[in-house]
């Protein structure tokens, strides 16, 4: 996908727009610039479009690592905050590591410097040089067809290899590994030739069921692995390597320990590669490991599994980053067409065990919640607590069909099957497949705020103060008030990035001024992404979904105003900040008692803004005495996903941390924490409440 090149309009410079992914990077320049397109070919790295621009330097309005090359590939410099280095005359690759990825060729001499919240690159006098972009959008580039037969989807799982752009351990970072091909059922067995998977000498044999394949997909993809029937599951090389995959805690977790153990080592190992940094990752374990790193880079795949499975788990457990997301999979065939987009989140698949739930989304003291308050509930009812009836197919079952995946140490969580989840988001076949055929836009983010009762107008203020405070993007924010249902229908089929809805609903619709809008009636949905901060919400947020959304947050069941309130305003500052939604209501569900009557339905990876840094975080900040301790943990998103990198900008880090979960603590004085607070709105807990950095009181 091609991005487009466009002059800043608030001083010289030149902006990077991504039209799918909606992220957009600013590169600031010493006079106005005219970008004219060029050729991509000559930089060393892909990119999707380049341009020319002529100006004597370059300033980025962040802080970001800088490495330049060589004609040979060679790193000549790395700068991090705080230094700065002179580069002589000669032919370079500057690469820049933006949110947008950003390449930079110049043909002379220039000087890089990053201060505490920029970066600027000096070329003394006006020279011409070409700026490249590579989008992080990928979308399958065919589709496999398979049947039921288990041996048939081992066939089509070990396609999903010929994804990745390479083989060495750089596949750790999440640029470098592409969307696996797409999967659907039919009566036989049909690869595309076009398909090549990588001959990476590494096998998977797996026990002929579903629920062992679909286990092993994101091992097999990340290895390039072939896949094939066995008497036992097992890792093989060509090289006689052999590794069992059902060990004393079970195949599952197994499995799932193989692939971060061989992730991880490979994040430590690419550390000898193109990006020599200081990986905090590898001072921790490196004591502890008689691994050769450096000898280790230049090995076969082969070789590197074998050493790197030859180090006890418990090693590296403790330095392992906390997964991104587990995905618990009901494993029948026609969750198949699923399974690449849960590997291309690299994400951890578990076979679902029921835990005994006993049919209801309610958790313990919820009626007592409801019943001691003095707080009217969201339900559209009135005088009784209305329940949803009915599954989410059929209006004349008894009653919904609740599953509660198991607990597991993932950030985030997901369901891939019939039924409700509670406290994970539920996988729909059509937000994927509305995410790939997103149409582009390089205008303004789109919000759209309904409040439809004026006794929820706390709510509808709050979201007028946060949407759009940033002034590094381009808001359209627009409220409505009291809509009828043709009014609220032309809002929802209207095309607008967000939609939040301040209201009523019950499962059979939207309660408007005039009756009733039910989702299900209209033609197709124009938001991508929603909360419906109502109760009861489920089935009108999966209808739009089917209807042409992309993902939203939704209500299970009844919630009253006051904890909507706090849910609502949390949701929106962390979307405003750059959170995906799946993360962004994983925090905010601790704000309120009934925080767990919440889920993410659709695609829970997709966000509604761009982060100001790298990657969202969240502190936890503790005083003692006259010190504070910060505790940094990291979120990685569908754009910075496992395996990318985090510095945080604390005069005393100095190190690479990997996303996600926890990625330092550290011990600040008041006045360095005062300066790191400036320079980013960050959600932050103290004392069990989510604040925010801006607005924090450090006594």
């Amino acid at each position: 996908m091609s991005l487009t090149f466009e002059p800043t309009a608030d001083k010289p410079g030149v902006e990077i727009i991504d039209p799918v992914e909606r992220q957009r990077y600013r590169l600031y320049t010493s006079a106005p610039v005219s970008p004219t397109p060029v050729s991509t070919d000559g930089f060393r790295f892909p990119v999707g479009s380049a341009v020319s621009v002529r100006t004597s330097s370059i300033v980025l309005p962040t802080v970001v690592p800088v490495y330049v090359r060589d004609t040979a590939g060679q790193t000549v410099a790395e700068v991090k905050q705080f230094e700065a280095e002179a580069v002589p005359e000669g032919t370079y690759s500057i690469d820049l590591c933006t949110r947008i990825k950003t390449y930079v060729r110049a043909d002379t001499g220039f000087e890089v410097s990053v201060d505490m919240d920029q970066t600027r690159i000096d070329f003394g006098d006006p020279t011409e040089i070409r700026v490249g972009a590579r989008s992080r959008h990928e979308r399958p580039a065919a589709t496999v067809t398979t049947t039921e037969d288990p041996v048939d989807v081992m066939a089509a799982v070990e396609t999903f290899g010929s994804a990745l752009k390479t083989t060495d351990p750089e596949r750790s970072y999440p640029t470098l590994r592409g969307h696996p091909p797409a999967l659907e059922l039919g009566d036989s067995l049909d690869v595309p030739s076009s398909i090549e998977r990588p001959d990476t000498g590494v096998h998977l044999e797996l026990p002929p069921d579903l629920g062992s394949v679909f286990v092993a997909a994101p091992l097999a993809y990340y290895l390039g692995a072939s896949v094939g029937p066995g008497p036992a599951p097992r890792l093989t090389t060509d090289d006689g390597f052999e590794h069992s995959l059902s060990g004393p805690r079970g195949y599952e977790r197994t499995v799932e320990r193989t692939l971060k153990q061989l992730f991880f080592l490979d994040c430590v190992t690419r550390t000898e590669g193109l990006y020599q940094i200081d990986l905090h990752e590898r001072n921790a374990v490196e004591p502890y490991l008689d691994l050769d790193f450096a000898a280790l880079y230049d090995r076969p795949l082969t070789e590197q599994v074998a050493a790197y499975l030859d180090v006890p788990y418990e090693v590296v457990e403790d330095h392992v980053p906390e997964w991104r997301l587990t995905t618990h999979v009901d494993p029948v065939a026609a969750n198949a067409a699923q399974l690449p987009f849960v590997v291309d989140d690299l994400a951890v698949v578990r076979t679902h065990q029921p835990t005994g739930n006993s049919g209801t989304s309610e958790p313990a003291g919820y009626e007592e919640t409801l019943t001691r308050s003095d707080d009217f509930t969201r339900s559209a009812s009135t005088g009784t607590m209305a329940r949803s009836t009915g599954t989410e197919d059929d209006s004349d079952s008894p009653g919904p069909n609740y599953v509660e995946p198991q607990a597991d140490d993932a950030l985030e969580q997901a369901w891939l099957g019939d039924g409700v989840p509670i406290g994970a988001t539920k996988l729909v076949p059509e937000a994927f497949q509305n995410r790939l055929d997103r149409e582009t836009t390089e205008g303004d983010i789109t919000i759209r705020v309904v409040q439809n009762d004026a006794r929820m107008a706390a709510e509808r203020q709050i979201a007028d103060e946060v949407y759009g405070n940033r002034s590094d993007l381009p808001f359209e924010i627009t409220v409505h008030e009291n809509l009828t249902t043709d009014e609220l229908a032309t809002v929802l089929t209207t095309d607008a990035d967000f939609f939040h809805y301040i209201g009523h609903t019950e499962r059979d619709g939207f309660t408007c001024e005039d009756g009733t809008l039910d989702a299900a009636t209209l033609d197709d949905v124009g938001v991508d992404t929603f909360l419906l901060n109502a109760c009861n919400s489920y089935q009108q947020g999966l209808k739009l979904v089917e209807k042409g959304a992309i993902g939203g947050i939704v209500t299970l069941n009844e919630v009253l105003n006051d904890g909507a309130v706090r849910i609502g305003e949390s949701v929106a500052r962390l979307l405003n900040s750059g959170f995906p939604l799946r993360a962004a209501l994983t925090i905010a569900r601790e704000e309120s008692i009934l925080g767990g009557q919440y889920i993410v339905v659709g695609d829970g990876g997709i966000t509604v803004t761009q982060c100001v840094g790298g990657s969202p975080n969240l502190l936890r900040i503790d005083k003692e005495q006259d010190e504070f301790k910060v505790a940094i943990r990291s979120y990685a998103t569908d754009e910075k996903g496992m395996g990318t990198i985090f510095m945080p900008f604390i005069s005393n880090s100095g190190q690479f941390y990997l996303v996600s979960g926890e990625v330092g603590r550290f011990t600040l004085t008041r006045g360095e924490l005062s300066e790191f607070l400036k320079l980013e709105e960050v959600p932050v807990r103290r004392d069990s409440m989510l604040q925010w950095s801006t607005s924090l009181d450090l006594d």
